[in-house]
């Protein structure tokens, strides 16, 4: 009996629709809070006044809106899985780009962090009540909600993983492409500067830092500051290139990630971020066409077999380009 011979261009393993990582975080940690948030009002309802206090002046002073607990924490529980768990239900969409999916994952649970947070501080402060009228607003839970909730976010989009089906390039990169050594791994540093990200940051928290000052508290910085850390944070990458893929990292984590088995030929341009992708940062021109800008120059143009192009700003564009193609043409020498 003849062994079979392995295929060399394996066909791909079907996609998978649902990621189960996505779908606990992005879908079950949100429907839980709701219900929580639910259950601990109705737990505590007989202690809790017939009206308590929902909404505050722009100060946040003084209390202005009444509700019932149990219409409260209906209505709360509405805004928690429309507005936190609409943004990190996309979580759960194994094909959506995976960068995509972490950010709004993490976004997601802040808000539903800060939500329950809040909701739960503005339960527990009227407890045994006798009037609400001054009931102050529960500031330190809209930090601590915040924080609660980036900390979950990070654990969820740690456990995200690309489910995109992979396709194996079946030709080797066209001869007029460059290549070069091949002296692994390749990596390097391609976010913004210091000075651009310091700009960045002054430039998202000066509306926070004037809405605190008009209203006369800090409590309005909780909500600017964790979107200004999460918006210089995504602006700083790293990319990696080894013997088995080329990827490219974002928190510690793999935000775009591609095989070297499906290169089809990498190449080197000049691109300009704005003018080329309309900005800096993880930007998608097309569907498909990736790029991570961060400066002016050199970039690595890396085609692959499944249609898909990725452009990073380097200054080892040459190099990676160079050692991506090779690979490829070593590649096909040994099948």
């Amino acid at each position: 009996m003849t062994t079979p011979i392995p295929d060399p261009f394996p066909p791909p393993a079907p996609a998978r629709v649902i990621d189960p990582a996505g779908a606990v975080f992005g879908i079950g940690v949100p429907v839980l809070a709701a219900a929580a948030g639910i259950a601990l009002t109705y737990m505590l309802e007989p202690r809790l006044p017939a009206q308590i206090a929902t909404h505050w002046s722009g100060d946040g002073g003084t209390p202005d809106g009444f509700m019932s607990p149990t219409s409260s924490a209906w209505m709360v529980a509405l805004i928690l899985l429309l507005v936190g768990g609409g943004c990190c239900a996309i979580a759960a969409l194994a094909q959506a780009q995976l960068m995509m999916r972490r950010m709004m994952l993490l976004v997601g649970l802040v808000v539903v962090g800060l939500i329950l947070a809040v909701e739960v501080a503005m339960i527990v402060g009227q407890l045994d009540a006798t009037s609400v009228v001054d009931t102050p607003l529960p500031t330190t839970a809209i930090g601590v909600g915040a924080a609660l909730g980036a900390v979950v976010g990070l654990l969820g989009a740690s456990l995200l993983r690309d489910h995109r089906v992979r396709t194996v390039a079946t030709e080797p990169p066209a001869a007029v492409l460059p290549r070069g050594a091949v002296e692994l791994p390749i990596t390097d540093q391609v976010g913004m500067s210091a000075g651009g990200l310091a700009g960045v940051a002054l430039v998202v928290a000066t509306p926070a830092i004037g809405v605190s000052y008009l209203a006369g508290a800090w409590w309005p910085l909780a909500l600017f500051l964790p979107a200004v850390l999460l918006l210089v944070t995504l602006l700083q990458f790293r990319v990696v290139v080894d013997a088995g893929s080329i990827r490219v990292q974002n928190l510690g984590m793999s935000a775009i990630e591609y095989g070297t088995d499906e290169v089809l030929g990498a190449e080197v341009d000049e691109v300009r971020p704005f003018q080329d992708f309309g900005g800096w940062g993880l930007k998608t021109k097309g569907r498909g066409n990736y790029g991570v800008v961060t400066r002016t120059g050199p970039a690595v143009v890396v085609t692959f077999a499944c249609g898909h192009r990725l452009t990073v700003t380097t200054p080892k564009a040459e190099e990676i380009a160079g050692a991506l193609n090779t690979l490829a043409d070593r590649r096909f020498a040994r099948s």
